[in-house]
């Protein structure tokens, strides 16, 4: 491939078409040697703080431009630290955010308070309550954020993951359903919202379910394990790695080596198997 380059001495240049595509070549350098970091969150009331060093050619400071939403921000840039005024833009609480900040090559540029805009798990339970039919409810107040409530039911010796909902956030009350797999006997539910400081747990309300028992058909099975009803189950080999799990009334283990295995279903675990 044959390249043509005019010089900007040559007579095709006038003084002020050099001056344009010299401006045009330097900033054309600057955005090859930029970078960009970008920041999404939520609105929490609370504004960014961020330092500027001095840009390593020393020539200036690190960031050239900050973009809220998409929008040039007007805060001042031209010094050490300072503030991302989100204030300025009128959002409400909740309101997601993008924070675009274009900088200098291999400048150290900090955030130093990132986690203002973290969605942060603040709801409060007003109502929780389940009834024996596996309607799972609970009423909150105060989301400030939209982060998925996870539903947990404690089974097996421990509490599993049953389910998800989205949580609504911006604020007010809101009532959320969830319709659960009952076990026979006593069950117990939970609903958590994880968040960059950890899990936040609602606390835990039980039912009495009047599910007849699950029992195993046979404990030794060549095709198919099959249940007495439809249940939740997982499914063990006897150096406890999980091979299979699930819901329904038949299992097809057809391709499972044989050995023993351990199962867990209902309200029961660790109960053996042998495949043939």
């Amino acid at each position: 491939m044959v390249k043509t380059i005019l010089k900007l001495t040559s007579p095709l240049f006038s003084p002020m078409k050099k001056l344009f595509l010299t401006v045009l070549f330097m900033v054309t350098l600057v955005a090859l040697h930029a970078e960009v970091i970008v920041l999404n969150g939520v609105y929490q009331g609370k504004d960014l703080y961020v330092k500027n060093p001095e840009s390593t050619t020393g020539v200036g400071f690190c960031i050239f431009e900050v973009l809220v939403n998409g929008q040039i921000s007007a805060d001042e840039v031209n010094s050490p630290a300072f503030a991302i005024d989100l204030g300025a833009w009128k959002f409400k609480i909740g309101d997601p955010l993008e924070i675009v900040i274009r900088c200098k090559e291999s400048c150290p540029v900090k955030i130093i308070n990132p986690e203002v805009i973290y969605a942060t798990s603040t709801f409060e339970i007003q109502t929780i309550s389940l009834d024996p039919m596996g309607n799972f409810t609970w009423e909150t107040d105060k989301e400030a954020a939209s982060i998925p409530f996870s539903i947990e039911q404690f089974k097996w010796n421990r509490w599993v993951k049953v389910g998800e909902m989205k949580g609504l956030g911006a604020g007010g009350k809101h009532e959320y359903t969830f319709k659960a797999n009952l076990h026979s006997g006593v069950n117990q539910f939970r609903v958590l919202q994880l968040d960059h400081k950890g899990a936040h747990f609602s606390q835990e309300v039980k039912t009495t379910s009047s599910t007849p028992t699950v029992t195993i058909v046979s404990a030794k099975v060549s095709k198919t394990l099959e249940f007495s009803a439809e249940c939740d189950y997982e499914i063990y080999s006897e150096f406890g790695a999980l091979v299979k799990a699930g819901r329904g009334k038949t299992v097809d283990v057809s391709n499972f080596p044989k050995g023993r295995y351990y199962v867990n279903y209902d309200n029961k675990n660790g109960v053996a198997i042998e495949k043939k």
